[in-house]
């Protein structure tokens, strides 16, 4: 039986997870651009990956009740970032250790944005090995369906949700990055969607009176001679 890890996300069947996550999201991350990203991981060794048009990543990483990385703060307290700041999120089981941060995540996420988020599947063979392994922490699988829900509420459109990774959590590095109807992972992109504009009925223009051009009484027309 394979040892309890202190770190989960650092244990050999997570990496491998995480490998799959990856090659599974890259070629759409890959087709956005933006001048601003946010990396929010619970996977200290994930670093920002590097898409042809995105110029510049903010990383954080999530340390029990504190967030560590580019800047420090607690997971209690709310993001240090101005609304509509980041043009693509990228959450990294972010939500399991601290699930209320998704309210934050669509905060700063700019209109027409990308919401790219992963997990652990509570409805897969993972399930006895993941409470194995957190049991006694905070950390608690989030159900993609759950969250489906609540990015619908915050008015985000969910363009695709799939599962990923081996059936059963083995040691694997070997990342596939396919669909896997009993992957232990998942997948969700959505989009924010942008505010609606507010129709204005235009008003017409008032045509100018017409200048009456003809000769006064009594006047001549100037000719040349």
């Amino acid at each position: 039986m394979p040892q309890r890890t202190h770190d989960v996300y650092a244990s050999a069947p997570m990496r491998g997870l995480l490998a799959d996550e990856t090659a599974a999201y890259m070629p759409q991350l890959r087709r956005c651009a933006g001048t601003r990203a946010l990396l929010l991981s619970a996977a200290a060794q994930d670093r920002p990956p590097n898409p042809p048009y995105l110029l510049h990543w903010v990383t954080l990483w999530l340390n029990q009740d504190a967030i560590r990385g580019d800047i420090r703060g607690s997971v209690s307290e709310p993001l240090p970032f101005l609304d509509d700041a980041f043009d693509v999120v990228l959450l990294r089981h972010a939500l399991e250790p601290a699930p209320a941060l998704l309210e934050e995540v669509v905060r700063v996420l700019a209109p027409g944005g990308v919401l790219m988020l992963t997990g652990i599947n509570p409805l897969s063979a993972w399930t006895p090995w993941w409470q194995w392994q957190t049991y006694g922490s905070a950390v608690h699988a989030r159900s993609p369906l759950h969250l489906v829900t609540r990015l619908r509420r915050a008015d985000l459109q969910v363009e695709r949700m799939q599962r990923v990774g081996k059936a059963i959590p083995v040691a694997s590095t070997a990342a596939n990055g396919g669909h896997s109807a009993l992957g232990g992972g998942y997948v969700l992109i959505a989009r924010k969607q942008r505010p609606a504009s507010i129709p204005t009925r235009l008003r017409p223009k008032p045509l100018a009176r017409p200048v009456n051009a003809s000769l006064a009484a009594g006047a001549r027309r100037h000719s040349s001679i």
